[in-house]
């Protein structure tokens, strides 16, 4: 009933002004301006892809008569006070205002087609155009009205009244609103502000927010910005402009809260850094930053919550640290992990301590390779002390990362043994604590970390424990109407119970997905009957070396190879089943990536478009695979290590792909047999049922005489049990319902 007493009223107003109009009479010469906002108007109303004199942007029927309004009846009445008002003496005053309501319009119609601005702005910039036209016409101020608006519409009214005496003030407000909105953007836009009254207090704000940053824009003294810092008399710009000035100054911003407040020095660093060459004490220097990481962590997790400026984003402290666990101590075992002498094997670790060892664990998640881990861990607990207590590392640490280290210790097989060092009310408190507060982060890295470690943890008791917790918060996020957690712990729960077949959970049919368990051969055709697959080589020393025997594993009594320049077809002889492998061609010129690129245009030329996609090679060369994924893609082969940002890229771009993954590097003797199995059951037609095929190939790899065969098919994740996987494909399909 109220419906249509709105839409009575609407249509009410529009009639009256439609009468009013034929009053109103718009010399000839001035028409053309009018049918210009007539143009407008028309155009607008098509953006929601239809043309009816009704501008509609969902299914709310109020707004939605608002919008129109605004559209039609609020522009008409703008048009008619053009040409009624007096205060508007000449033609071409009344052309000038016409002309602001047209380009009101276009702009607003431009920044929504953009995704700048969202269309249901438009009844109050209508409504602040009215105030702006009257208060202009009257002689008076228009920068009051721009305090209160929002940013979209501010610099829509600055860009049309870009005429108006007081312009230059009113850029000075959309600016800094605009500035508070986009803090990172300051140092980019700020040239034509550098002589504003607020200048130097914005190059404050940047340097706290982006403090690399702001050291590049130092570096050019005599530009604009470059002046601009190096005038501020702010201690802190100060430090970074001095250090725009120190040679390898990048070494320094990590630790650039210390200096600001005295704790440290440019000098006292000197020691470690060096040149950035000789003199640079790498050991010293990842120990300064674990050192400075848990103080800036215990900083962040106090009741004050101070957050240091050199903590994140680009040379801060954590990208730094992770950068050197890498490169001086992770690389070095990785890449002795043939050699059978652990002391040697492990010596680059030799010099680190148990909180050491510990973050370059967490910070490594992507890199370590198992066995790497697995000895890590073992010399962590060694320097806790004769009698470790995992809880006590945990308080050195300020429980930082304590979630990434818990999942990883549950991957690797490890948590167990972590919490028997400590006592019960303490592994109660920590499995709590892991659980808890899993719709507190901006993303879903805590709850895809939760789901993965439940798949990997044999302990009964534990996963009672873990299903137990996230049941309890699932019912008091329910009982706070905390829609985000309870759809994560809900989630959670039934996927946990679904591991348990004897539960009889259908996840299809509670979260939405298809089936985890199975794929029907008709679901990797394509329109023509076709199954695509491609392989992505790269070439490294094992790309070139496991290429000929991948080429080799397809039998000419079933396939056709077809060579070409920068890759080989497989074609099946009696069904429709293709594989396409680029050359591993010499990365250092680049050629691999050109064999890819080449590749994929074929098939798109080809109307090819692939449902199974291996990647073959090292977890570094992965995000170059994701970016080139197909969206169809229903089978996917990581052969190294998935993780939460690779899942969740992959996912984002391919939703219903089942994932097999790895925690270590791919082992060409395991992806071998595995791609072996698929293509047979895409030859033969048959439904891959993933149970079926882990249960066989466990059989046939427990019987293969090599250990390094029999561990490394340990690590391997089928798609039922990608717990992590199902998380984030549940997850997103439940919120697409909302």
């Amino acid at each position: 009933m109220r419906y249509r007493l709105v839409l009575l009223l609407f249509f009410l107003n529009t009639l009256a002004v439609q009468a009013g109009s034929d009053t109103v009479e718009v010399p000839l010469y001035r028409q053309y301006f009018h049918d210009k906002i007539n143009k407008e108007q028309i155009s607008t109303d098509k953006a929601d892809g239809k043309q009816d004199q009704q501008f509609t942007i969902g299914s709310n029927e109020e707004v939605n008569l608002r919008m129109t309004d605004a559209l039609y009846r609020k522009i008409d009445l703008m048009q008619e006070w053009v040409e009624s008002n007096p205060a508007l003496k000449s033609n071409n005053e009344k052309i000038r205002y016409l002309g602001y309501i047209e380009n009101t319009l276009r702009l607003f119609r431009l920044y929504c087609k953009q995704k700048e601005l969202d269309a249901t702005t438009l009844p109050r910039l209508i409504e602040n155009t009215e105030l702006i036209l009257n208060a202009q016409a009257q002689g008076a101020s228009i920068v009051p009205f721009f305090y209160d608006m929002e940013y979209g519409i501010a610099r829509i009214h600055a860009e049309v009244f870009f005429d108006n005496p007081q312009i230059r003030e009113v850029q000075y407000v959309v600016y800094l609103k605009f500035c508070s909105g986009h803090p990172d953007d300051i140092l980019r836009t700020i040239r034509p502000y550098v002589d504003a009254p607020f200048a130097d207090s914005l190059i404050v704000v940047a340097s706290k927010r982006n403090p690399v940053q702001l050291y590049s824009y130092a570096q050019s003294a005599a530009s604009p910005e470059g002046a601009l810092i190096h005038r501020n008399d702010s201690k802190n710009v100060q430090a970074i402009a001095k250090l725009s000035r120190t040679p390898n100054a990048l070494f320094y911003f990590p630790f650039l809260d210390d200096l600001f407040s005295g704790k440290k020095s440019v000098d006292s660093l000197k020691l470690l850094v060096g040149d950035g060459k000789s003199g640079y004490d790498s050991v010293g220097y990842y120990k300064l930053l674990v050192k400075t990481e848990i103080d800036y962590f215990r900083r962040m997790s106090s009741v004050a919550k101070d957050t240091p400026i050199a903590m994140f984003g680009a040379n801060g402290l954590r990208e730094v640290m992770k950068d050197k666990a890498i490169r001086h101590f992770i690389t070095p075992i990785n890449n002795l992990h043939n050699e059978n002498n652990l002391n040697v094997r492990m010596k680059a670790i030799d010099p680190l301590s148990a909180e050491e060892l510990y973050y370059m664990i967490v910070l490594g998640e992507n890199d370590i390779y198992t066995s790497s881990y697995k000895h890590s861990f073992n010399r962590m607990m060694q320097r806790i002390g004769n009698k470790p207590h995992g809880d006590s590392l945990l308080l050195r640490v300020n429980f930082d990362y304590f979630k990434k280290f818990i999942k990883m210790a549950a991957n690797y097989n490890k948590l167990d043994t972590f919490l028997k060092t400590m006592p019960a009310e303490s592994s109660e408190f920590l499995m709590k604590a892991f659980v808890a507060n899993l719709d507190k982060t901006g993303n879903l890295e805590d709850a895809t970390d939760v789901a993965d470690s439940y798949s990997s943890i044999n302990n009964k008791a534990l996963l009672q424990t873990i299903l137990n917790y996230v049941e309890q918060n699932e019912v008091q996020c329910r009982a706070v109407n905390n829609e985000k957690g309870t759809t994560i712990y809900y989630l959670l729960r039934n996927i946990f119970l679904s591991a348990d077949s004897s539960n009889h959970i259908d996840l299809t049919a509670i979260a939405g997905i298809p089936s985890i368990y199975e794929i029907s051969n008709s679901a990797l055709q394509d329109d023509s009957g076709r199954i695509v697959q491609q392989v992505f080589f790269y070439g490294d020393e094992d790309g070139k070396h496991f290429y000929p025997p991948f080429l080799q594993s397809f039998n000419s009594r079933f396939w056709k190879q077809i060579p070409k320049k920068e890759w080989v077809e497989m074609h099946a002889l009696k069904s429709k089943v293709m594989v396409f492998a680029n050359r591993p061609l010499d990365y250092d010129a680049n050629l691999d990536d050109s064999a890819q690129a080449h590749l994929i245009s074929y098939l798109e030329n080809n109307d090819m478009f692939p449902s199974v996609v291996v990647h073959r090679g090292h977890s570094y060369w992965l995000p170059g695979t994701i970016s080139r994924m197909p969206s169809n893609a229903k089978i996917v082969v990581l052969g190294s290590c998935g993780g939460y940002k690779n899942l969740n890229q992959i996912l984002k771009i391919s939703p219903d792909a089942h994932i097999i993954s790895t925690k270590e590097i791919g082992a060409g003797d395991i992806n071998k047999p595995i791609l072996d199995y698929l293509n047979q059951a895409m030859l033969s037609g048959r439904t891959i049922v993933w149970k079926d095929m882990w249960n066989t190939l466990g059989k046939q790899f427990a019987r293969d005489p090599s250990k390094h065969v029999r561990e490394s098919w340990d690590d391997y994740i089928p798609p039922y049990r990608n717990l992590g996987a199902i998380f984030i494909k549940a997850y997103n399909k439940k919120m697409e319902s909302y």
